[in-house]
Order: structure tokens, then sequence, then C-alpha cells
């Protein structure tokens, strides 16, 4: 028998104590390792916050660059017109910003799902492709329709709406933060449309800032590994 604090104990009880004590952190490692294999099987994890953090540098160059084009048109014309060259090279301006930035996350993603030994193409992939594609292409739509009845005030403000949207939509499939930058975008995109005039500064906050700040969280939350802890270096006697 041993004596514990005061007490007498049989020795099998406490090896039993100990046996039970160690089968329940098994069963909890367990269990937490089958769910880490259905979030994985459910959640598109391969966002990369780098890409987020890039999106919004080129969404910044790029509002820079309309800025430019914007002082120089007015000081020759009070309005920006459709047939005009600075409003096709705004869009071309704008084009390139999307394309850039999705071929960036596309890479980004494809290499995060490479480390992680994952495949970046999978059904979860497709859903949460789907389900962000669906509101965009419909804010898309809607933008070109502003823009053959010369509604181009609106434009900014319904690109920030309908991108928040698609966060918004697509978070069920992914980290759940995307969430809140979609809900950002969306209050981002109603004070363009209550403060017509200022829609490249309200883009820029939306598209720029937000996806930095956003990319640049996502990237020290879920991907930076920790460090190692330090080991002290023995004292030589």
């Amino acid at each position: 028998m041993i004596k514990i604090f005061g007490s007498y104990y049989y020795y099998p009880l406490l090896c039993a104590t100990k046996c039970f004590i160690m089968e329940e952190n098994k069963y909890l490692n367990d269990l937490h390792e089958i769910r880490q294999m259905m979030r994985k099987s459910t959640l598109f994890l391969s966002l990369s916050g780098l890409s987020g953090v890039l999106a919004g540098v080129y969404a910044l160059i790029g509002a820079a660059v309309v800025y430019k084009l914007l002082q120089h048109h007015y000081l020759y014309y009070p309005y920006v017109i459709i047939e005009s060259k600075t409003f096709k090279a705004i869009i071309a301006v704008a084009l390139l910003v999307l394309v850039a930035s999705v071929l960036t996350a596309y890479l980004f993603s494809m290499r995060k799902a490479k480390r992680n030994g994952e495949k970046l193409i999978t059904p979860t992939a497709k859903r949460a492709f789907y389900n962000f594609a669906l509101p965009l292409l419909t804010g898309g739509a809607l933008c070109i329709l502003l823009i053959n009845n010369g509604h181009y005030g609106l434009l900014a403000p319904m690109t920030l709406i309908f991108y928040g949207l698609a966060c918004v939509n697509v978070s069920k499939y992914t980290f759940g933060d995307v969430h809140y930058l979609g809900i950002t975008e969306i209050v981002l995109g109603l004070l363009a449309v209550y403060f017509l005039g200022y829609g490249l500064l309200f883009w820029t906050l939306g598209f720029g800032v937000c996806h930095v700040l956003y990319g640049g969280i996502m990237h020290f939350k879920y991907e930076r590994a920790p460090e190692p802890p330090k080991e002290d270096n023995p004292q030589k006697e």
C-alpha cells in the first residue's frame, strides 16, 4: 500500500486511475483528429492570406492610376462618358487588377495545397467556387446594365456590395473570417451609395485596404508556422 496525502490507497487502484486518464486523453486526441479530418473534407482551406495582401496591393496601385486618369480628364472635360478614352482606360485598369488578383489567388492556393499534401480541385472547392461566383457574376451583369444606362456613379458601390455578398455566401465553405470581410465590403458599398461621388475612395478602402488587412490577419492566424521553442544552451562547466 502507498500513503498519499495522509490516506492509504491500494496500488492497483492508482494504476487503474492512471490508465483511465491515459485512455481518456487518447480518446480526446482521436476525436480531435476526426474533427480535423471532417473539417478538411467540408471546408476549402487552401485560401492564402498572402494572396489577399497582394490583391489589396494591386487594388491600391490600380486606384492610384485611376485617380491620375480622372484628374487629367477633368482638366478638359466635366464628365466621364462611356465613349471617352478615360472610361475605357479605367475599365482596362479594373480588368487588369481583377486578372492579376485571380491569378495570384490561384497560384498561392495551389502552392498551399501542395504544401499541405492536398488537392486544390475537390468537391468542396467546387461548391465554394459556385457560391462565390454566383453573386459575383450577378453583380457583374448588373454593372454592365448600369454602364449601358449611364449610371456610372453606382459602379463602385455595386462592385463592393456584390463582392461582399459573394464573400458572405462562400464563408460557409471556407474560413469564417471571410464572413466579416464580406460584411465590411457590404457596409462600404452602402456608404458609397449614400456618399455618391466618393466611389473611388470607398472602392480603394474596400478592395485595397481591407484586403491588405484581411490577408495579413489570415496569414498570421492560419499560415505562419509557430516558432520552435528556444532551448537553453548548456553551460560549460
